[in-house]
């Protein structure tokens, strides 16, 4: 049977994480405080955010299929999800770093291919998850532009004091809106529409029920991503072998129920699908800011009211987007290989052991780099669609690959940690990667018909170009001096 397994010979003055760390051959460098494995899933919660993600991408699920894609296609991307988690989280017990899936794929793959593994693994986490906390934060601020046309260094400073508050218990927003946004609504839609309605008036020349439901499933996918944060702050957490699969397995479960909740709540303020998608409505086509919009005009004869939900929106997306810089800094830090350029600034930690060069140099990428283009100027539903979907895809790929090294290379010889899927690690691992397989084809169909060189859905090529260029650098430069994950541990 799969589960925890007791403690393992270590007596109780040994931290199972930090002593299973020195056997991995790399020595406690990170300050390790998160005392509990509720302060490990605080963060992966935090960075799935469904209020971000759902609220960001409400549109794809409103357009393709309505309130059944949403309500139902939400389950079924999270029982696939949660196998790819649970199959994380058992390679997690058994190597808890902060290379996360850079260090597992290198581990599972041999020492023939340990190092093209973890360089391909490590580098499409590292571009997909910036372009995943790009789309969250840019999308959301375009409706939060349009309604409420705050200063940004001002909202900065909002979300700063809201954040000090409340020591960013996101699941009480979810909460709040999920009850008062139906509640407030003075037209709210029936059980029988939330349930039944399928939404087939796309304006993209698709009609078919199943290829419908299948790209609306974009949105769910795409909200349930970064869990492997988790494993980024295992060098930071107690027991980080037990905490670390804990802290995966807890954020998916819980973003399942309180996103389903939320999805809930909002749909039973929908009532007239074509006009929240147009863009001639007061939120211009935002489906979400509009109905906040709306509940409150109708009872109060303001929107004000939904301007402030709005915000409370805008503080789980700087939640989401702290906590994404936290994640990926530690990856860089742990890319403390060669694998970047300048590897050993970014994997330097402060007095307080902290790596602040990979803190600050996430921050900026996310800031300044050079992806960052408004998403205003993609100018077409097929363009956020491809630009979600190349960032899902991108993201989960590095997750399936990584469990595929497990179920295969690795079937015989891989030693689990403290948590084992046992018997149903193989059968679950295979589930996980069929999965990724499945959505990675997909959401590279195209979005709209007729296709033209503008409703073309350029994911494929987009992915496959990703692709190219770090297997490019890989061929011409990498495999002359990269040799994958190694211990800085002297001998």
């Amino acid at each position: 049977m799969g589960g925890f397994s007791g403690d393992q010979s270590l007596t109780p003055s040994v931290d199972s994480g930090q002593a299973r760390l020195k056997e991995l051959g790399y020595k406690q460098e990170l300050k390790r405080d998160l005392s509990s494995g509720l302060l490990n899933f605080a963060i992966s919660f935090s960075i799935i955010s469904v209020l971000t993600g759902i609220t960001t991408t409400y549109n794809t699920g409103l357009r393709f299929g309505g309130t059944v894609t949403l309500v139902y296609g939400w389950f079924v991307a999270g029982v696939f999800t949660m196998c790819v988690g649970l199959s994380m989280a058992e390679i997690c017990s058994s190597y808890p770093t902060s290379g996360g899936l850079y260090y597992w794929s290198a581990m599972l793959a041999g020492p023939r291919w340990a190092p093209l593994a973890s360089w391909l693994t490590g580098w499409c986490m590292l571009l997909s998850l910036s372009e995943i906390i790009y789309l969250k934060a840019t999308r959301l601020s375009k409706f939060w532009a349009v309604t409420a046309s705050v200063d940004f260094s001002l909202a900065q400073l909002i979300q700063v004091i809201v954040l000090l508050s409340t020591g960013g218990k996101t699941a009480e927003g979810v909460v709040v809106l999920m009850i008062l946004i139906p509640v407030v609504s003075t037209e709210r839609a029936t059980t029988k529409f939330v349930f039944t309605n399928f939404n087939t008036d796309n304006g993209l020349g698709i009609t078919s029920y199943a290829y419908i439901f299948v790209l609306g499933l974009l949105m769910s996918q795409y909200t349930i991503t970064g869990y492997d944060a988790s494993a980024h702050m295992t060098e930071e957490t107690i027991d980080a072998d037990k905490n670390g699969p804990k802290g995966i397995i807890s954020a998916i479960g819980i973003s399942i129920l309180f996103g389903w909740g939320y999805i809930l709540g909002i749909s039973y303020a929908v009532t007239d699908i074509p006009y929240l998608l147009s863009e001639t409505n007061n939120s211009g086509g935002y489906a979400i800011a509009e109905i906040f919009y709306l509940a409150f005009k109708s009872r109060f004869g303001s929107g004000t009211g939904g301007i402030v939900c709005l915000g409370i929106v805008a503080v789980a997306v700087f939640f989401c987007g702290m906590s994404s810089v936290t994640s990926n800094s530690r990856m860089a830090y742990a890319f403390r290989d060669g694998a970047m350029p300048l590897s050993p600034l970014w994997h330097k930690v402060n007095s307080r052991e902290v790596p602040n060069a990979g803190l600050a140099l996430c921050f900026h990428i996310v800031l300044y780099g050079p992806h960052r283009k408004p998403l205003s100027s993609l100018g077409s539903i097929v363009a956020f669609q491809a630009m979600v979907s190349i960032a899902t895809i991108g993201l989960y790929i590095a997750h399936a690959s990584t469990i595929f090294l497990r179920v295969t290379l690795s079937r015989k010889t891989f030693v689990a940690g403290p948590f084992s899927l046992g018997r149903y690690g193989m059968v679950v691992g295979w589930v996980a990667v069929i999965w990724v397989a499945t959505i990675s084809v997909l959401f590279s169909l195209p979005v709209a018909y007729p296709i033209t060189a503008e409703t073309l859905n350029y994911t494929p090529v987009a992915v496959a170009g990703l692709l190219a260029i770090i297997l490019s650098y890989w061929l011409i430069s990498a495999r002359h001096w990269f040799t994958g994950p190694v211990s800085n541990i002297l001998s």
